[in-house]
């Protein structure tokens, strides 16, 4: 495709411009359109196909929802079900403006736009290029962030030019973002409303309007797992450059500290600009250190500049999370994948049934590792009268219960791995319960400083290995594991053979794990655990 490049930095003179990227979007095309926060992605909201092209153009996942765009604030009434009088208020403060709300959609909302959710996020943007453009279409627009998904969001035409050329039918200059990062969103489509993800309209803004505002637990964590993002910009890795950022908590004098200590002379430091005579390092700056405002106008340009300098390790100096700093913790720590520098080691281990998960865990507990078993908090969240033992009970029948009220695990495990439904049943009852107390567990030891190791069978499954400085997958051959187990748990061969074939292929572990062990016997498991442990620590 040719990508027609438009200016409609005065769109008031350059309405031929306005007007052709308006033809394009009736055609059913994608055009790049300019906002006050980043550049977007539009189209018809009201056509499913003319949206496909945004996550084709996007590489996107589908189930991620869209905010559409309006001209006026009438149109809200066309795309929500109903229009309570909080999104009034709402709107006659902060729009035109970079506040998204969120409200039950009506039908006419395609499934595409929303992600397949039952709610619709509506904004109304200031930048005048994209005011005329919705206006000159005639049509909400649909726009996501105009790069590749995953990637810095682009506050720059030629950013967008970098990412899009060739892809969609055309890009609309209108200059540089004034704000530089994505729009508040915030839910009304809940008991109280939530902030999902932070921007430049603040969450002491929203609360002098609304009063009780919560903010989302993924505002500054990953999204837990089975947890459905009901906002753009809430998937785990986002905004991310190519190189691996870790955020360093802690003061500029511990920041500088830490740098000296650990950064190698070809690492880079994203920092703020007063920082940089403080640094024997390539430094990338995102602004000053008391100006918020000026981080969100520089951060994704700095890190798109470390792309450009072709930096592979990046030491970040970690926001103010206060007012608008709130939005840059939110973009820099998911541009890191939530990797934070800590004086402690968390290691991360998993492993096929009967490969000496058990065995390597007590290795590194003897080394003076707390230990966080993920089977020990399922039993516990599973006790007698427990909500979650309730929950098994009913979906998998009551006599998984002995005669006083404890679950009976063998019963409960012959049912729930029999089949890869009901292995997602069991899936969907626990793991909320039991990655709390996971996350919980070892978020504490990380504070107090101390090492920790998680024996976790589904450890990239559950997105657990964000918290882990380093993974560990340990296996065996088949008939080495299956000996063991039937020697250990005393189960027949179906009932281990049932939970073996409920595990993802080994290649999905091998892949993803920083170390691999394979523990046949040939070689002592303690041989190996300390060459293992040589590495970690050494690194």
């Amino acid at each position: 495709m040719n990508t027609l490049f438009l200016d409609i930095r005065d769109p008031l003179q350059n309405t031929d411009a306005v007007n052709t990227a308006a033809a394009f979007i009736k055609a059913g095309e994608v055009v790049a359109m300019p906002t006050e926060t980043v550049y977007g992605l539009a189209a018809n909201a009201f056509d499913s196909s003319a949206v496909h092209k945004i996550f084709a153009a996007k590489g996107r996942p589908q189930d991620n929802p869209l905010i559409v765009h309006i001209a006026f604030v009438q149109e809200l009434f066309d795309l929500a079900a109903c229009v309570p009088a909080a999104a009034l208020r709402l709107a006659e403060k902060f729009w035109p403006g970079p506040l998204t709300i969120i409200l039950p959609k009506k039908d006419c909302v395609p499934d595409a736009v929303s992600g397949g959710l039952s709610t619709v996020a509506v904004r109304m943007p200031s930048h005048p290029g994209a005011n005329a453009l919705i206006r000159a279409a005639g049509v909400p627009l649909a726009a996501p962030s105009a790069n590749i998904s995953g990637f810095p969001s682009p506050t720059d035409v030629r950013h967008v030019m970098d990412d899009m050329d060739g892809r969609i039918a055309a890009v609309c200059d209108g200059g540089n973002c004034e704000f530089g990062v994505e729009s508040t969103v915030l839910t009304l489509a809940t008991d109280v409303p939530r902030l999902l993800r932070p921007g430049s309209v603040t969450l002491e803004q929203l609360r002098e309007v609304l009063g009780e505002v919560q903010v989302d637990d993924a505002v500054l964590n990953p999204l837990q797992v089975g947890q459905i993002a009901s906002s753009p910009g809430m998937k785990y890795r986002h905004y991310a450059p190519k190189a691996k950022i870790t955020v360093v908590k802690g003061t500029a004098e511990e920041f500088y500290k830490f740098i000296e200590k650990y950064a190698k002379k070809n690492d880079f430091a994203l920092c703020f600009e007063e920082d940089v005579p403080h640094i024997a390092l390539q430094c990338v700056t995102f602004g000053q250190a008391d100006d918020p405002f000026s981080q969100t106008h520089r951060l994704f340009d700095a890190l798109r500049e470390l792309d450009e300098k072709k930096a592979k390790t990046v030491w970040a100096r970690d926001p103010d999370p206060q007012g608008v700093g709130l939005a840059v913790c939110n973009r820099l720590y998911r541009a890191a994948g939530f990797s934070f520098a800590k004086n402690s080691i968390t290691v991360g281990i998993t492993g096929i049934t009967g490969a000496g998960k058990s065995t390597l865990t007590k290795l590194f507990a003897q080394k003076g590792f707390a230990v966080v078993d993920a089977d020990e908090i399922a039993r516990s969240v599973t006790k007698k009268g427990s909500p979650v033992l309730v929950q098994l009970a009913d979906v998998f029948g009551e006599d998984i219960l002995l005669a006083d009220g404890t679950l009976d695990r063998r019963k409960l495990g012959a049912r729930a791995f029999a089949d890869a439904e009901s292995t997602k049943k069991l899936n969907e009852i626990t793991h909320p319960a039991i990655l709390e107390r996971i996350r919980t567990a070892v978020l504490d030891l990380q504070k107090d400083g101390k090492n920790s190791v998680l024996d976790v069978p589904l450890l990239f499954e559950t997105g657990l290995d964000t918290l882990c400085d380093h993974t560990v997958y340990i296996t065996a051959d088949r008939e080495i594991r299956l000996d063991r187990l039937l020697r250990r748990d005393g189960l027949s061969v179906q009932e281990i053979e049932k939970r073996m074939q409920a595990r993802s292929d080994e290649a999905y572990f091998t892949e993803r794990s920083d170390f691999v062990l394979v523990n046949n016997g040939t070689d002592a498991l303690e041989t190996l655990f300390e060459e293992l442990y040589t590495e970690i620590t050494k690194q």
